[in-house]
């Protein structure tokens, strides 16, 4: 089944050469326009004020962990979950056309990409980190500076946009390094062989409320994926419980266990049912 109809606009967050630029050719394939956009708050708006089809948003990294601006938003915003990608993330030390390794002494990255490249640091204590907002666009302002003494750490694919040379392949100190990307729209949608159910809800204020919800689940033997809080805005100390489910929308025992679901909580919202994505 085609996700996105070809030539459609899928909006990331971050500039051209972005691992979310990657992520979106990885799911959808070149024949889609991408649409930068420089922040988490102008990705979300991109489907509203009609610049995008679609918006590619990082939901989850395996060794940073969740991204909560995204679980946020992908509730102000009213948006669906109709896909998800996984890619494994590479960083590479990337300079201009005419840098050496040997004479690099400032590197600038997004502070994530930085943090994950520690033993680099540590065998390299005279290289200065400067952080920067975007990985890709740290590759574009140093190959616009010129300067062989800066360098940045970005994807390979930030020095194949921007004309950078890569002085040092894969600095991340973990090789198992994957970033979870979810493709939302403005409408949920029916997708054949479904196996991954997304859902937030907002328990009663009252012992044991978390376990009567999860419960209907466990007796069904539906397997819970992944759990995450987010405090409610406004309301000191109250959560929400974002829900991965291994599940498709059309198993016979996920109406039954919806219902038992809806009974217990004060709220309950169905972000999407997709195809789990592969590593």
């Amino acid at each position: 089944m085609r996700i996105a109809e070809q030539g459609a606009r899928i909006a990331f967050q971050g500039e051209r050469g972005a691992f979310s630029e990657e992520a979106a050719i990885a799911l959808l394939g070149e024949q889609i326009v991408l649409v930068p956009r420089p922040t988490f708050e102008a990705l979300f708006a991109s489907l509203e004020e009609g610049a995008s089809d679609y918006v590619l948003a990082p939901i989850e990294n395996s060794l940073a962990g969740s991204v909560h601006r995204t679980y946020d938003l992908l509730l102000e915003r009213s948006l669906y979950i109709i896909a998800e990608t996984v890619i494994p993330i590479a960083h590479h030390l990337i300079g201009c056309p005419q840098a050496r390794f040997e004479d690099v002494c400032v590197v600038e990255s997004h502070p994530v990409a930085l943090a994950q490249c520690e033993r680099f640091f540590a065998a390299h204590p005279h290289i200065k980190r400067i952080v920067a907002d975007d990985t890709a666009g740290s590759v574009r302002h140093v190959v616009e500076l010129g300067d062989p003494t800066r360098a940045a750490i970005a994807g390979a694919r930030a020095a194949e946009v921007y004309g950078g040379r890569i002085l040092r392949e894969h600095l991340e100190d973990h090789r198992e390094n994957y970033t979870r990307f979810v493709l939302l729209a403005n409408a949920p949608r029916v997708v054949p062989d479904a196996d991954k159910l997304s859902l937030v809800l907002r328990l009663k204020h009252e012992p044991g409320a978390l376990h009567r919800a999860l419960e209907p689940f466990a007796r069904r033997s539906i397997n819970l994926l992944k759990i995450e809080s987010r405090p409610v805005a406004g309301q000191p100390w109250q959560y929400r419980f974002y829900l991965d489910l291994q599940v498709g929308a059309d198993a016979p025992e996920l109406s039954a266990a919806l219902a038992d679901l809806r009974a217990s909580v004060d709220q309950v919202r169905v972000l999407g049912s997709y195809r789990a994505a592969r590593l």
